[in-house]
C-alpha cells in the first residue's frame, strides 16, 4: 500500500429541503386548510478516526465529499428526510486544517473512533402550513431549504508512537527496528533507504512500545529539505526520541548537532522532548575507537551515550530497557500525559 501522509479535499454538507405548498384534500371536508409539510435537514459532514488505515492514499482518487439534499416536504404535513449523515474514514492521528496562509487546526483526531462534526447540513425550510393567518387562509409562500457549508481542507497523518527514531541517512534506524519488532523495513547500504515513516511493535520484559522510524534528516530538514518537516511531524506526538549515531562513520558529534539543530528550527517541542542517544553499528568499530567516539558524543551533548550493535543484539536490552523508562514515566506525567496520544 502507498503512504500518502496529507491530501487536499472539498467538503460539502448537504442543503435542507424546501418547504411544500399543499391543501387539504378530502371528502366532505369543504375548506380544507395548509397542510404542506417542512423540508428536511441537510446531511452533515463528520470526520471519524478509524484503526486500520495507515495512510491518506484514498484521498488522491477521491477528492470531492458532497453531502445528501434533505428531503422536500409533502402533504398532510409530512417533513421531508433528512440527509444521511457523511462520514469520511481517516487514520487515527489525522489533523483536518483550514484551506487558509495558517492552515488553521480544525480538528485533531488522536482516538479511535473519534467523530467530529465538521460542517452542518442546512436546515429545511417551511411548508405553507406555517404561513396560516386570519387573514390568509389559503397561503401558497413556503421557505426553500437553506443551503450547506463548504469548504476546502487539508488532512494531515502524524503517526502515533511511544518512540521516534531520529538520525542521519543510513544511520542504522531501520536495521535497529527491524531488530526489535515486526516492522519489516527496508535495509539497505545507502542512503534514505527509508522514504516514508514506519512503525513497528516492540515487546521487551512484558511491556510493548509502538515505534516510529522516518526518514534520515538532512541539513535543512526542518524548512523541508528532503521532505523532512512532514517527517519530523511523525514524532510530534513521540514520548522519547532514540537518536542513532553511525559509529562506523567519521564525525559522530557533526552528525548529533545537525539532527539537534533541525529539531530547534522545527520546533514543536520537538527538541524539549526526552532524547536517548546511542552509538550504532558497534560491531563495525574498534572498541578503541569505539570508546573515543562515545566520550566525544557524551562531552558534547551532555548526557550518556549507548552503544549497540542490531546486527549482534549486543547492548540492544540497554537501549529498550532506557526507552521503557522513560517511555512509562512520560505517561504517568500529567503533563506529558497531556500532549501523548494514548496511555502505554
Amino acid at each position: 500500500m502507498q503512504f500518502l501522509d496529507q491530501a487536499k479535499i472539498f467538503v460539502s454538507s448537504g442543503a435542507g429541503g424546501d418547504g411544500s405548498v399543499s391543501f387539504r384534500r378530502e371528502k366532505f371536508v369543504e375548506y380544507g386548510g395548509p397542510d404542506g409539510g417542512d423540508g428536511g435537514r441537510g446531511a452533515d459532514v463528520v470526520f471519524e478516526a478509524k484503526e486500520g488505515i495507515g495512510t491518506l492514499i484514498d484521498f488522491r482518487y477521491t477528492q470531492h465529499f458532497r453531502g445528501q439534499r434533505g428531503g422536500h416536504g409533502m402533504g398532510r404535513n409530512r417533513t421531508g428526510a433528512s440527509g444521511d449523515t457523511l462520514t469520511i474514514k481517516v487514520p487515527v492521528g489525522t489533523e483536518i486544517l483550514a484551506d487558509d496562509e495558517e492552515r488553521t487546526l480544525l480538528a485533531d483526531l488522536t482516538r479511535p473512533g473519534q467523530r467530529v462534526v465538521l460542517l452542518r447540513g442546512g436546515d429545511g425550510g417551511k411548508g405553507n402550513d406555517h404561513y396560516k393567518s386570519s387573514t390568509n387562509r389559503a397561503p401558497r409562500q413556503f421557505q426553500p431549504g437553506f443551503p450547506g457549508n463548504e469548504m476546502w481542507v487539508w488532512l494531515r497523518l502524524k503517526l502515533l508512537a511511544d518512540v521516534g527514531l531520529l538520525g542521519a541517512p543510513n544511520a542504522g534506524k531501520s536495521t535497529f527496528i527491524n531488530a526489535v519488532s515486526n516492522a519489516g523495513a527496508k535495509v539497505g547500504a545507502y542512503p534514505f533507504t527509508t522514504l516514508k515513516p514506519q512503525l513497528g511493535v516492540i515487546s521487551h520484559k512484558g511491556r510493548e512500545l509502538v515505534a516510529a522510524d522516518i526518514p534520515g534528516l538532512i541539513a535543512g530538514a526542518a524548512d523541508g529539505v528532503g521532505i523532512g518537516d512532514r517527517f519530523l511531524g511523525h514524532i510530534e506526538r513521540c514520548r522519547v526520541l532514540l537518536h542513532l549515531i553511525d559509529a562506523s562513520q567519521p564525525g559522530p558529534v557533526e552528525a548529533w548537532r545537525t539532527v539537534r539543530e533541525e529539531l530547534d528550527a522545527y520546533g514543536a517541542g520537538l527538541a524539549d522532548k526526552p532524547e536517548v542517544l546511542a552509538l550504532t553499528k558497534a560491531d563495525l568499530v574498534s572498541p578503541q575507537g569505539l570508546a573515543a567516539k562515545k566520550r566525544a558524543l557524551e562531552a558534547a551533548s551532555g548526557v550518556p551515550v549507548l552503544v549497540f550493535s542490531a546486527a549482534t543484539r549486543a547492548g540492544l536490552d540497554a537501549v529498550l530497557d532506557s526507552l521503557i523508562e522513560i517511555a512509562g514515566r512520560e505517561a504517568d506525567d500529567p503533563l506529558a500525559a497531556s500532549r501523548a496520544w494514548a496511555p502505554l
